[in-house]
Formats: C-alpha cells, sequence, structure tokens
C-alpha cells in the first residue's frame, strides 16, 4: 500500500463536473492499494498520515501534524501508484489490487483517518475525479507499508 501525501493550501475534487469534496490547508492523499495489503497496513498508514511531522510550527519548518496544525486531510483513491514501469514504455498495474479489494481497504484506512481526525473528505472510489491543489511548499512525501 502506498500513500502520496502532499501538503496543500487547499484542493478539491470533482466528478462529472460537480464538486464533490473540498479541503483548506491540510493533506492530499493518493492512496495506491495493492494485491497482498491488509486492514494493518491501512490503520498503519492512516497513523503515519496524521503523526508524520511536516507543517511549521513556532520552532521549525517541519515539526507539526496535520491535527497538531488543525488541518484536513482529502483522500482519493489512485491505483496508478501501483504502476509497474520496469519494462517498456507503457505502465502494468498486475500489481494493483482489483476494485473489490481495493475498495474496502481504501474504506479501512478513511475510517482511521476518521477515528482521529474530524475533517477528513474523500474522492469517489472509481470514479473519473479532476483534482486540484494548490501544493504548499512544495512538501510531497510518499509512505509505503
Amino acid at each position: 500500500m502506498k500513500a502520496l501525501l502532499q501538503r496543500v493550501r487547499h484542493a478539491a475534487v470533482e466528478v462529472d463536473g460537480e464538486r464533490i469534496a473540498r479541503i483548506g490547508g491540510g493533506l492530499l492523499v493518493l492512496l495506491g492499494v495493492e494485491q497482498g495489503d491488509t486492514d494493518e497496513q491501512a490503520r498503519w498508514l492512516a497513523a503515519k498520515t496524521l503523526d508524520l511531522r511536516i507543517f511549521a510550527d513556532n520552532h521549525k519548518p517541519m515539526n507539526a501534524s496535520v491535527l497538531d496544525v488543525g488541518g484536513s486531510v482529502l483522500a482519493v483513491s489512485q491505483f496508478t501508484l501501483a504502476a509497474d514501469t520496469r519494462k517498456g514504455n507503457r505502465p502494468g498495474f498486475s500489481t494493483a489490487a482489483p476494485p473489490e479489494q481495493a475498495l474496502p481497504l481504501f474504506d479501512a484506512y478513511v475510517e482511521a483517518l476518521r477515528s482521529r481526525c474530524e475533517a477528513v473528505q474523500t474522492g469517489r472510489f472509481g470514479a473519473d475525479m479532476q483534482v486540484t491543489l494548490q501544493n504548499d511548499g512544495p512538501v510531497t512525501i510518499m509512505l509505503e507499508r
């Protein structure tokens, strides 16, 4: 399982021209679920997402978590994070979990986020989404478990 975290000033998701989610400052998380991933991994990644100290406080530029700064989280399922690009020029997705396995793990990740953070929104699993964001920093970090 991979979570690509982007520190943002704001982010939003649209589906079919309709805005379905929007956050102010916080984290945009693109979550890729691979075959063999587990609920335990989803919970670990959620905890790491919320506890990672990548926001500024009065002492250091990267000393506070999204929870510490009262930020929001926008989680978006992104199967393309499982892309295999070792051969040729067309990515392969054989390691990506099929939707019937990926959706429950995405939901487990989101539930674990929401158990500690009230300000969590999501994209729409499996939809063609347009994601807009204003990166802050930029700070972009890949978490894998």
